[in-house]
């Protein structure tokens, strides 16, 4: 399964009517089992609509269901995540302060093909100059989430904003998701997310929680998906799709249920034929033992044989 992350930069009708963009858009998200689209603007929903039908137009054995969460942020310019089953962690908190200009929407599935039981996924936009407080506070985020859903199974995903002038390195080390090592950044420091050739930042992350989520990542999986490579675009080109490269992570297969019951037969099997020589050993020792005693039996019938026979010759000799 993989999953991935795309700052489509201002998804709306302007950018789907544009057939380059929207061939491009729709290639990109078919590469992924869940994609969560950050920075759509499409106020009315035209573009939603028209992008799903030229999506599942496109990928006609599995159709896409995508979900769009409220509008968010705090003054007029607002924006949504495109992705599938949703859950608004509630920022308003009793102590608490308002920490999200775009509140996180959490999406939780159970799925069938991979070695979790189930997963829970953060998208996040954060704005830039508030990139530290808001990242900091997605501990709490994570706090709720494990006690709401009773699992560890959590990936945070999105634009951070938490490079350059937005994050210094030291600011960095004090976001919690960060110093708590508990959670995974599976995007390194060092990684260009951006389209740009002018910029270099590591804006897109992926942030996964505990040791099962670790393990259950392919390794070296989690990378930015060069489009304007795969697609042999100028940069131009590619900047017209978005100035961000999505980001993605693929996950373990879970393994066929054939095999599954295969193990668990020859795990069957394994015990039977153990139970099998351990009966057979112990038959052997009581057959031995059985040949002993009649060794014994036989010896001690020999000794009394010649015990009479030294009777009666003294019996002779007087």
């Amino acid at each position: 399964m993989k999953i991935a992350s795309f700052n489509a930069q201002r998804f709306g009708q302007t950018k789907v009517s544009d057939p380059d963009v929207l061939s491009a858009l729709v290639k990109i998200v078919s590469r992924y089992d869940i994609i969560v689209i950050i920075e759509v603007v499409d106020v009315t929903g035209a573009a939603v609509k028209l992008f799903l039908k030229e999506l599942n137009e496109v990928n006609t054995t599995h159709h896409y269901a995508l979900q769009l969460s409220v509008r968010l942020g705090r003054n007029r310019y607002k924006e949504q995540f495109l992705f599938l089953y949703s859950y608004q962690y509630e920022d308003n908190q009793v102590n608490d302060m308002d920490a999200f200009a775009r509140e996180p929407y959490i999406l939780r599935f159970k799925p069938h093909n991979t070695v979790l039981k189930d997963i829970v996924l953060i998208p996040v936009h954060t704005k830039p100059w508030d990139s530290e407080r808001e990242l900091d506070e997605l501990y709490e985020v994570c706090l709720v989430v494990k006690d709401k859903w009773k699992t560890d199974n959590i990936m945070i995903l999105g634009d951070f904003n938490a490079d350059g002038v937005y994050v210094t390195p030291k600011e960095m080390q004090e976001i919690r998701i960060r110093s708590d090592k508990n959670f995974h950044w599976l995007i390194r420091d060092d990684v260009d997310t951006m389209a740009r050739t002018s910029n270099e930042h590591t804006y897109d992350r992926i942030v996964v929680y505990g040791e099962d989520m670790l393990t259950a990542c392919v390794p070296n999986s989690a990378k930015p998906f060069h489009f304007h490579k795969e697609f042999a675009m100028t940069e131009e080109k590619a900047l017209r799709v978005s100035d961000h490269y999505p980001v993605e992570v693929e996950l373990h297969k879970a393994p066929p249920f054939w095999m599954t019951k295969s193990n668990r037969r020859c795990d069957s099997v394994d015990s039977s034929v153990h139970r099998a020589a351990t009966e057979s050993l112990q038959d052997d020792v009581l057959k031995m033992q059985k040949e002993n005693l009649l060794l014994e039996r036989e010896k001690l019938q020999l000794l009394i044989t010649l015990l009479k026979q030294r009777l009666s010759t003294l019996k002779l000799e007087q």
